[in-house]
């Protein structure tokens, strides 16, 4: 196993593409240090050959990062097996590094698909739900909101519907309540958790337009804003009306544009509204005009703001939207995405979902909206705390932490348990089983929806509150996380998910762990490693989790899954 402890805060630096990450705690760089003593390859029997001085020359920063043959050169690395598999690996990353670049711009953004997968309620009175699925040929959001009706809310034409990549995009638009109109607005927007929308205080869009024009031009500005159609008008009249050129050689009667300007400069020297500058053309190719201002109007133009004021007045508040629209999906509600696939017809929990019920009573698995007003919601009171020089880690599961023979929720920890870590003089602790899982008695190791916790616990709501009364008890809190293996349930997993045997896991024994009857990912697929990165990164925006312990990394980093034996030859 392995642990990751992240900074006492998140940011979203700019990532170069040579994967160098910089931690925040220091202004300085990190970098790994290798012994100084030369190595040689235990493998190998070969006499050694002097290495060449030739000076590799720089290359671009596309390609930044170890250069394999300058590593073997400077470690005396003169086994050609072994050299061979180091430029094999150092191929495979720039591919990745390349693949990967194309799509997004920087890793953050690439870690970051939650922002944008799953359900996710738009300012334009809607819910958008998007979903990964490239083996299904329709997608459709059934649940019962809809009566669970596959044609009532799906993918279509004109809404996206499905890209090149196989993600499906379906809008779920509100729906106007008895003898509500439509907006005045087609992209009218509404702000669905602060209630400070000026919007509803009855000023209409036209008021408000005209407010913002006389508060933002200046006068004169805005005439070709009113009347956009007067410039080429008059250009037209003057080209081809009544009085203008009959012939080619007419044509030279007509100034060019820089005499015509410095005519209309003379005629308007004295109107004191017109901003004070000239444009001059000083006959390059690369700079061909050149704006001179004076500071006063340099001045006056730095001041003006944009209305952003009356923008935000235009967006209307939660009152306003519970008013005139019924929620398309209403908070609670139980839903899954429906596939029409190859294989036939299937319902599955949705990969992004981030509150599930695996198996309630034997039924089927379902997905539940989680969207509390904001007067219920959970507001973060306490700030992360520092990073100790030394960690004391509390390893706990939240379902048998209780005195009582019964599974124990998240609410009952933070009342009993966390006082109890925090005398004991531990200043970290390390939850077991959080993540969604169905069965039970695996721990919480067979996870099912990487997105959820754990409806047996409570809701995501009393896991926040979890988190935030152990930082104000001073607590880091790490996440074990399993991205080394997944759940091999069909109804409410990943495996199988679109009706194909490769969309998230290998196919073939590769993809079936041979001990643990799990499902292994396909870390080599670019859309797998978004989901999973993307899911670290949730973690950590969305419950303020400090730190990670890998599960079962050697799943993660041989084929074998850690099941053999290492005597340290080449081959292996």
């Amino acid at each position: 196993m392995a642990s990751l402890v992240l900074p006492n805060w998140f940011s979203l630096p700019q990532i170069n593409q040579s994967f160098s990450f910089k931690p925040y705690n220091q202004r300085k760089s990190t970098t790994l240090s290798t012994p100084i003593r030369k190595w040689r390859c235990s493998a190998t029997e070969q006499p050694r050959q002097r290495p060449s001085k030739k000076k590799s020359s720089s290359r671009d920063g596309d390609d930044g990062g170890i250069d394999p043959v300058g590593f073997l050169t400077k470690f005396d690395i003169s086994h050609k097996g072994f050299a061979q598999f180091l430029r094999e690996r150092y191929k495979s990353i720039k591919d990745l590094k390349e693949e990967i670049f194309n799509r997004y711009a920087n890793i953050m953004e690439f870690a970051s698909g939650y922002e944008l997968l799953g359900l996710h309620r738009n300012v334009q009175h809607r819910v958008d739900f998007m979903e990964w699925a490239p083996g299904a040929r329709y997608s459709a959001i059934v649940g019962d909101f809809n009566g669970w009706s596959p044609t009532e809310n799906s993918a279509r034409e004109g809404h996206f519907g499905r890209d090149d990549y196989g993600y499906w995009l379906i809008i779920l638009e509100d729906k106007l309540r008895e003898g509500e109109k439509q907006d005045d607005l087609f992209f009218q927007q509404y702000n669905y958790v602060d209630d400070y929308d000026k919007g509803d205080s009855g000023v209409t869009i036209d008021e408000l337009f005209k407010q913002m024009n006389d508060d933002y031009w200046e006068p004169g500005e805005d005439r070709f804003i009113k009347k956009d159609f007067e410039m080429s008008a008059k250009l037209y009249e003057q080209l081809f009306g009544p009085n203008g050129p009959q012939t080619e050689e007419e044509l030279d009667d007509i100034p060019d544009a820089e005499t015509r300007y410095k005519a209309w400069k003379e005629k308007h020297k004295d109107d004191p509204d017109l901003p004070r500058y000239d444009v001059l053309d000083n006959g390059k190719e690369y700079d061909i005009f050149s704006v001179i201002d004076d500071p006063v109007s340099r001045a006056k133009f730095r001041v003006k703001k944009p209305p952003l004021a009356y923008w935000l007045e235009m967006r209307k508040g939660r009152k306003a939207w519970l008013k005139k629209y019924i929620p398309g999906i209403p908070h609670g509600s139980k839903y899954r995405v429906y596939f029409n696939t190859p294989s036939g017809a299937l319902e599955r929990v949705p990969a992004w979902a981030t509150y599930v019920f695996p198996d309630i009573d034997g039924k089927q698995s379902f997905a539940v909206h989680w969207e509390p007003p904001p007067e219920s919601a959970h507001k973060w009171k306490n700030m992360r705390p520092k990073v100790p020089k030394s960690l004391r880690i509390y390893e706990c599961h939240v379902g048998i932490s209780g005195l009582e023979p019964r599974v124990s929720s998240f609410a009952q920890f933070t009342e009993k348990v966390l006082p109890h870590v925090k005398e004991a003089g531990y200043n970290a602790i390390q939850l077991i089983g959080v993540v969604e899982h169905k069965d039970y008695f695996t721990a919480g190791y067979r996870v099912t929806n990487l997105f959820a916790v754990s409806s047996r616990f409570g809701t995501p709501d009393d896991f926040k509150r979890l988190v935030d009364e152990a930082h104000g008890h001073g607590i880091l809190v790490f996440l074990d996380i399993v991205h080394s293996y997944s759940a091999a349930d069909e109804m409410v997993g990943l495996s199988l998910f679109d009706g194909s045997n490769d969309c998230y896991f290998h196919t073939g024994k590769r993809g079936n762990h041979k001990y643990w009857g799990t499902r292994m990912f396909k870390y080599g697929d670019l859309d797998v490693i978004h989901y999973l990165l993307s899911n670290l990164k949730w973690w950590v925006v969305e419950y303020q989790i400090d730190g990670y312990q890998f599960h079962s990394l050697s799943s993660m980093m041989y084929t074998h899954n850690g099941f053999a034996s290492f005597t340290g030859d080449m081959d292996e």
